[in-house]
């Protein structure tokens, strides 16, 4: 399957990954846990780590915090990373084929990885997992071009119609896409569903700037020579208009609950 090729491409680039994607902002993880207070006693799922992004502030609540991460690189990472978290393991393989215990967990998150795992085996198989009255957030990064220099995004884009012809230009990521993404739950049975933005702008030089495209997993399967010469081509432009590019970030987050009985 083409996703699962992309999933492998992307993994290559796990050490650059870990180096360069963002973590989240910290107005994000307060909401999390006043909607769902996460202590010492509770049993929590990540799905798809990654580098570890969005795992230290749930390993600073004391839980017991398994991940399930695909790719091997990724979790050779997060295992050096985390390592002085006893609580912590990492399990190397597919959320959707990862056996889990049903009702056991109190909380279930995943952080930019969810849309690898197809909607109707990912969501029943969380609902299964979480306890009644257990927690599933979702959240995600969502970076659109520079706004503040629309002129460069423009000579950009078209550098994009000459080596990526089939991605489409960027629409900034707003509420409208947010409740969509967050009403999905109430198909599987999930209560009290709500979702947040957040927002941020990051500057990068424009070697910075290549190298995150290097962590996109649809970049990396661009073949060497084309990528090369493409992020070549970016980082001239980026020069040509003062050396810098800003991303302006949409964070959005989706929480759901369980009911504790059924019917509730």
């Amino acid at each position: 399957m083409a996703s699962d090729r992309l999933g492998w491409i992307f993994d290559t680039a796990a050490s650059n990954y870990a180096q360069m994607r963002p973590g989240y902002v910290d107005e994000l993880y307060r909401d999390i846990f006043s909607y769902a207070p996460i202590d010492e006693s509770s049993e929590v799922v990540e799905v798809g780590i990654g580098g570890g992004q969005a795992t230290l502030p749930f390993l600073q609540r004391g839980c017991t915090l398994t991940a399930v991460e695909y790719g091997k690189h990724f979790s050779e990472i997060c295992r050096e990373k985390f390592e002085g978290y006893d609580k912590f393991s990492v399990i190397t393989g597919k959320f959707e084929e990862t056996e889990f215990a049903k009702e056991s967990f109190d909380l279930i998150y995943s952080a930019s990885a969810f849309h690898w795992v197809p909607e109707e085996i990912g969501y029943p198989k969380v609902f299964s997992m979480l306890k009644g009255g257990g927690v599933f957030v979702r959240f995600a990064n969502h970076p659109f071009e520079d706004k503040g220099r629309p002129q460069l995004a423009d000579e950009i884009q078209k550098l994009y119609k000459i080596y990526m012809p089939y991605s489409p230009r960027p629409v900034e990521y707003g509420e409208r896409d947010a409740k969509q993404r967050a009403d999905i739950a109430a198909k599987y049975g999930f209560k009290d569903i709500g979702f947040r933005l957040y927002h941020r702008t990051r500057t990068f030089s424009a070697k910075e700037y290549v190298a995150l495209l290097g962590t996109y997993s649809d970049h990396l399967a661009l073949e060497r020579g084309i990528r090369e010469e493409f992020f070549s081509k970016i980082e001239e432009l980026i020069d040509e208009y003062g050396g810098q590019f800003t991303l302006y970030d949409t964070i959005d987050l989706q929480l759901a609950r369980k009911p504790r009985c059924s019917g509730t």
